[in-house]
């Protein structure tokens, strides 16, 4: 009897276990499979332990309907900070920095287990070491000013990607880009450097205008240039001229004084010019001087 008792009591236990399974599977159907979305992955616990494998996107069948699973998204995000960053000359620079990263899909179950959501994983290893290597970066600038430079902030980004790189590898966090949104400097240090602007744009502008009038010197010397070789070709032509004046009086005296027979031609030169013209008036010239000279209007004297 007791052996009959024990094995009722193994079934009604079987049946139980069986009906309590059943009732689980049938309360959550779809449980007996799991259903990833595309670009995340799954990690599955059973009683609070993490399972090793994980779960990548698609359907997945059969699974433990036993499983509690977290669900991270794995694809990039951005972070963005808002920070100040002290320089070595004490003054202090707001930034804004975006981090893009992404979950490593093949440590989700690392994540899991030491630190927890993806969110978790960004609040606890992420921003600290963000926050503390702007500190550190910001140390190696001489200058606030210096942070707009842009050879300072390639060096910042490519600083700040390869230390949050190195330092979330391990925390199953992969780092593609740390980027500088915004820059802002001290407020007096903006109205210097914008004064600064003013005065070179007023040294330019003097520059041009020191240009333009050089320019126009130039054009002026080289105008004047071109009107003194003008005029001297002008007295050239005249001195030339006046040479040959000169000359032609010269021969003219010449032939007046060695030839008489000249003085006669243009005595009748001029009573030709008489015949024509009655204004004409005469002049007679000594033929006897080495050098005749005329003789004007003789006998105006003796009519008086």
């Amino acid at each position: 009897m007791a052996q009959e008792y024990e094995q009722y009591i193994f079934r009604n236990i079987k049946l139980a276990v069986g009906f309590i399974v059943i009732v689980i599977i049938v309360a959550s159907g779809t449980m007996i499979f799991k259903s990833i979305p595309a670009g995340h992955v799954g990690v599955a616990t059973f009683f609070g332990k993490v399972q090793e494998d994980t779960y990548a996107e698609g359907l997945h069948f059969p699974v433990n309907p036993l499983y509690k699973w977290t669900v991270y998204d794995a694809r990039q995000k951005t972070h963005i900070e808002k920070a100040t960053m002290p320089s070595q000359d004490q003054l202090t620079t707001n930034i804004d920095v975006s981090v893009q990263f992404r979950v490593n899909k093949d440590m989700a179950a690392s994540i899991l287990q030491d630190t927890g959501s993806a969110e978790q994983s960004v609040q606890v290893h992420l921003i600290p070491k963000l926050r503390s290597l702007l500190r550190e970066q910001g140390k190696t600038v001489k200058r606030a000013e210096d942070f707009f430079l842009e050879e300072t902030q390639h060096l910042l980004q490519d600083s700040l990607t390869m230390g949050l790189k190195d330092f979330l590898h391990m925390k199953g966090l992969t780092v593609e880009r740390v980027l500088i949104r915004d820059i802002r400097l001290p407020a007096f240090i903006l109205k210097a450097i914008e004064a600064k602007k003013e005065r070179e744009q007023e040294v330019e502008k003097q520059k041009a205008e020191l240009e333009r009038f050089k320019t126009e010197q130039e054009q002026l010397l080289v105008q004047a240039e071109a009107t003194r070789l003008a005029a001297e070709e002008e007295a050239k032509q005249i001195e030339l001229l006046a040479d040959a004046r000169a000359y032609e009086i010269k021969k003219i005296n010449e032939a007046m004084a060695s030839n008489p027979a000249y003085i006669q031609l243009q005595a009748l030169k001029a009573l030709q010019s008489i015949s024509k013209d009655p204004a004409a008036k005469i002049y007679f010239l000594n033929s006897d001087s080495p050098m005749p000279l005329p003789l004007m209007h003789m006998g105006d004297n003796v009519t008086k």
